[in-house]
């Protein structure tokens, strides 16, 4: 799979990459396509205008110059447009060509004698629209002498070819997005099928682990229990009977967890809200891990400040988001843990509770991802962190469920603080 994974995403890679190579080529090929189709009616119009403007000023002579021969002569020594047309005329007579031809851009003109003066000129017409104007004789080619250039000048509007294929453009940046997007999605759905896969390697190896030692002590202990030394001997039988229900209880717990996780999970957890004294159930749970915190020789300081301590809560849930907390501050401290809960009002109508380590810390990333089903943050040089990584996902899914809010500000080595803020009774 870690060979099968990265052979997966680079050739769905390279496959968009090369869908999308092929559709900017061929949307480039179009359009120089229709640049070079404009190019060619473009020289279309101004052949036909050559003849267009040949024809008027055939017809403008006397009737005599009727054979081909004789009108081939005339235009070949007599054409000239200075004294047979006006501007309005040659301009109408190009309009009226380049319209034939499709060609509906804007255009300016310029007619200029053998010596390069101008014999016509537009309004719009520049002198640099020389350098970029579209040149053609009105004369035959055999004229010498009276040979006049026709340039035409046009704004070539790239948005025109733009605009007459934007149907085939909207409809490539669509299938296009369709693609990168669905490419998006299934490399996403592999990196989580994967992160899904090293979640559930590393809560088997977990569970594994939580269950084999309470297995393997009550094993022991049922074994002493059957030994003929043990067997007549009471104080020995209460002390193994009571190894075995705490390893039971471990046990429960444990399952428990589990169970609890799964019910998150199906949003099948129901709670029973009432008005809690906050300060009252921190208390509590304080007093119950008092004899663990002492065994570590740490240290738990309340400071239960705020003024209205009432929540409108389930006090079995927010019993276990505290001693979760409490827990967590415990585990993940490398020497004596120094605990410190704090309430205090936060705004109008909420409660905040902070409760702040002296433990390893955690860096941004862990941070961002600490909130997670199965999710346990890397413990360097502290080895003897057990659990699920489902305590600091079931305080979070509670604290919500309460329509509370829960942050974390950690520091590698600095310790952490969790503050939950719940609405006031």
């Amino acid at each position: 799979m870690k060979k099968v994974f990265p052979l997966i995403v680079v050739l769905i890679s390279l496959s968009v990459v090369g869908i999308l190579f092929i559709q900017m080529s061929w949307i480039y090929n179009a359009i120089e396509l229709k640049h070079e189709e404009f190019l060619r009616e473009v020289d279309n119009s101004l052949k036909e205008s050559k003849e267009a403007i040949q024809h008027q000023f055939l017809s403008k002579q006397t009737t005599q110059y009727v054979t081909r021969k004789a009108q081939q002569y005339f235009l070949e020594n007599n054409f000239t447009s200075q004294i047979w047309f006006t501007k309005d005329e040659l301009h109408g007579i190009i309009d009226g060509v380049l319209r034939e031809n499709n060609v509906k851009q804007p255009f300016e003109f310029c007619i200029l004698n053998i010596y390069k003066d101008p014999v016509f000129i537009s309004d719009g017409f520049h002198v640099e629209d020389l350098q970029t104007a579209f040149p053609i004789g009105l004369a035959t080619d055999n004229t010498s002498m009276n040979q006049e250039t026709l340039y035409l000048s046009i704004h070539e509007d790239k948005n025109v070819v733009l605009r007459q294929m934007w149907w085939i453009i909207v409809a490539s940046v669509i299938f296009t997005t369709i693609i990168v997007s669905a490419f998006v999605v299934t490399v996403r759905t592999l990196f989580n099928q994967k992160k899904i896969s090293e979640i559930k390697s590393d809560f088997i190896n977990n569970m594994t682990h939580e269950l084999k030692t309470p297995l393997a002590t009550i094993s022991l202990a049922i074994d002493a229990l059957t030994n003929e030394k043990v067997i007549h001997d009471t104080d020995k039988i209460k002390i193994y009977s009571s190894m075995i229900k705490e390893e039971n209880k471990r046990m429960n717990k444990q399952v428990e967890k589990i169970l609890q996780a799964a019910r998150l999970e199906k949003e099948e957890i129901k709670l029973n809200l009432q008005k809690i004294d906050a300060h009252q159930a921190i208390n509590k749970v304080a007093d119950n891990l008092a004899l663990q915190i002492q065994e570590k020789n740490g240290t738990l300081t309340l400071k239960l400040n705020a003024t209205n301590p009432m929540i409108e809560a389930d006090e079995v849930h927010f019993s276990n988001i505290i001693f979760n907390l409490l827990d967590n501050a415990m585990k993940y401290s490398l020497d004596a843990p120094h605990i410190d809960v704090e309430t205090f009002a936060h705004g109008n109508g909420m409660l905040s509770i902070k409760v702040k380590d002296n433990g390893i810390g955690m860096d941004k990333e862990t941070q961002a991802r600490v909130f997670e089903k199965f999710y346990r943050a890397h413990t360097g040089n502290l080895h003897n962190v057990k659990g699920f990584g489902l305590g600091l996902s079931y305080v979070k899914a509670i604290v919500d469920a309460h329509l509370g809010r829960i942050k974390v500000e950690s520091a590698p080595g600095k310790g952490s603080a969790f503050t939950i803020t719940l609405p006031s009774a």
